[in-house]
């Protein structure tokens, strides 16, 4: 079966045309002109994959509101913003809301195409990954589950985002081994990172962290290469 994706855009020629070209690839698309029908419809009927503009109609940040509330839903829904808005603020704070990726107007249909067929490659991954129910890794306090996708430590759980479980999860499989920025790039799985996103991501996963141990000082940063997990 096909996938499904819905497209959040209220300029209709924009729409129509990020619609005819996903549908050209196969897809089945649901689009939508603002927020308030878009969180309607999504509620209703989840699709596979959401491409997001920032602005919608009278609401500048309209977007980031939808995604919010979609995160509320569906933590691991691949989310993509695809908008005007090109400054690095803007992109931050995409970011910071778990977008898998952020991509600025005008953008190439092909590949925007391109784009979400990778995304779905990675969907698939991770769908392959938990069929085969990896082994849970305990290290010390950390108890990581990767089929769950799930993180306890001294047996509370830590409420992590998509993103900052990866994060976790690539820096604890490798305790004393330093993760270079870019090597924690790539774990994102986003197109557009830079350090300070990723060091935006170490801070709000050590602040989680602290919530439930105030003395949690496991993430230890290597100052002008990346960061790594303390090693017993």
């Amino acid at each position: 079966m096909s996938r499904t994706i819905a497209i959040v855009e209220d300029d209709p020629d924009q729409r129509e045309n990020y619609a005819d070209a996903l549908l050209a690839n196969g897809y089945q698309v649901t689009a939508y002109g603002n927020r308030p029908e878009a969180l309607a419809g999504m509620r209703h009927s989840l699709p596979d994959l959401v491409i997001l503009d920032i602005m919608l109609d009278d609401e500048m940040d309209g977007g980031f509101d939808l995604c919010r509330d979609l995160r509320a839903i569906a933590p691991k829904l691949p989310i993509i913003f695809l908008t005007a808005r090109d400054s690095d603020i803007d992109r931050v704070s995409g970011l910071r809301l778990d977008a898998w990726d952020y991509l600025t107007k005008p953008v190439n249909l092909q590949f925007l195409s391109v784009r979400v067929s990778s995304l779905f490659r990675i969907v698939d991954t991770l769908h392959t990954q938990t069929t085969e129910l990896e082994a849970v890794l305990r290290l010390g306090a950390l108890q990581l589950d990767p089929n769950s996708m799930s993180v306890r430590w001294n047996g509370k759980e830590v409420n992590l985002t998509l993103t900052e479980f990866w994060l976790v999860e690539s820096l604890a499989r490798r305790p004393g081994h330093v993760k270079t920025y870019e090597n924690l790039m790539q774990v994102t799985r986003q197109s557009y990172v830079e350090r300070n996103t990723i060091n935006g991501y170490v801070r709000r996963i050590r602040k989680k962290f602290r919530e439930v141990d105030i003395d949690f000082a496991m993430i230890q940063t290597v100052f002008g290469v990346g960061y790594r997990w303390q090693p017993k």
